[in-house]
């Protein structure tokens, strides 16, 4: 699967990922081959480009799961951006109750993991998308520790708006890759302008801008090699501290190499002063990490393949070694200080199939996740939606 700016698509190219509108409906399944309306279409959403499928690429497997994240993903992308922009220019809110209720209702009850898939960001979009993923992480996390529902809808409120002083800041600003000293004060004295908005906005309900000024000094603390006082930190700010820092390193955009999850989550345990390590092992609880198929890379140099996961250690899976077909359990203590996993194998998408009754067959029991099968292989016609005539 690569990924094609929209300049360059060509009819014929097969679709890797499904497009929907910003309703929910699905416009263009995967696997479907692009027509000239369809590139017209991808120009007209103001999409980037899309992912494709090389020639002879089978299609990635996807579960219900997988796929209904990104439709929601699209939804709620498009409502948030409605909500923030509506706040900067009228100081009021009108839909973010609704909008927070949904990403409890989808997000915030699960009993299972979920395969945290990224989707591709410009500079114009970014905080949109930022916001949603770190709200929904939110929800998982705060129902993995179960934390009172109060207090899901602060942090998950919070998560939505925490960034909305960064979008006060000018456009050419926003858009620059880098930024002097004096350009970065500017985008701080934006996002302190922003909590007041916040404070204002949200008067009847001062734990919003609490959670969001809280988990902002810990990262700028982080950042500038100063003390946390934790001790000190509401439930939500910790949670919203883990939340922003994951989803900002594993972000996917155009202008910089996507870090991996397992890169992410050993920066959260490598500075234990600044994010607490119950919120981390609840995000580790909630999202699908070192999962059987992933492909990793050892600090020995040779690669090889997640079999079963490691509830209790994340990083430390029963694997197999491809240069000598060896099984090893990196539980296991005679292998702690001498191989550990380095990260993932990079590919553009870490969807795989594994024969997994041969595993168990071999002893080895797996959990066999329900991938979708019923894709579309001809040109998609746009308004399709699977299931309705």
């Amino acid at each position: 699967m690569i990924f094609v700016k929209k300049d360059d698509l060509k009819t014929g190219m097969r679709l890797a990922r499904p497009i929907y509108n910003k309703n929910g409906v699905l416009l263009y399944e995967r696997n479907s081959k692009l027509t000239a309306q369809g590139l017209n279409s991808i120009k007209n959403f103001g999409l980037l480009g899309a992912f494709v499928l090389e020639p002879a690429e089978p299609v990635p497997p996807m579960t219900r799961d997988d796929i209904e994240f990104e439709r929601f993903q699209t939804i709620c992308v498009f409502s948030i951006q409605e909500e923030l922009d509506r706040i900067l220019q009228t100081s009021r809110y009108s839909k973010m109750q609704a909008i927070t209720s949904n990403i409890i209702k989808n997000y915030g009850h699960l009993d299972r993991k979920i395969n945290f898939m990224q989707n591709l960001r410009s500079k114009e979009d970014y905080f949109y998308k930022h916001s949603l993923n770190v709200a929904i992480l939110c929800a998982m996390i705060a129902h993995t520790m179960n934390v009172p529902v109060s207090e899901q809808n602060d942090v998950v409120t919070a998560a939505i708006v925490h960034d909305i002083g960064k979008l006060s800041a000018p456009k050419s600003l926003m858009l620059q890759d880098t930024w002097t000293e004096a350009e970065r004060d500017q985008m701080r004295n934006a996002e302190v302008a922003g909590f007041a908005k916040i404070e204002h906005v949200f008067s009847t309900n001062p734990a919003i801008k609490r959670i969001c000024v809280q988990a902002q000094n810990n990262l700028d603390n982080l950042q500038r090699g100063r003390v946390t006082d934790m001790s000190k930190m509401v439930t939500g700010a910790r949670i919203l501290s883990v939340a922003e820092s994951f989803d900002t390193i594993t972000a996917v955009q155009l202008d910089r190499e996507r870090q991996s999850e397992i890169a992410a989550f050993k920066h959260l345990l490598r500075n234990r002063g600044y994010y607490d390590e119950k919120v981390v092992n609840a995000l580790s609880s909630s999202i699908n990490l070192l999962v059987p198929g992933v492909s990793i890379e050892l600090n020995t140099g040779a690669k090889g393949l997640v079999l079963v996961e490691n509830e209790r250690n994340i990083l430390k899976p029963l694997i197999l070694t491809f240069n000598d077909n060896r099984i090893i359990d990196l539980g296991n203590r005679i292998y702690e200080g001498h191989i550990e996993i380095v990260d993932i194998m990079k590919t553009m998408d870490n969807r795989h199939v594994m024969n997994r009754e041969l595993l168990k067959r071999q002893g080895i029991d797996v959990e066999e996740p329900e991938y979708v099968n019923d894709e579309k292989g001809d040109e998609a016609e746009e308004g399709y939606i699977p299931g309705v005539m």
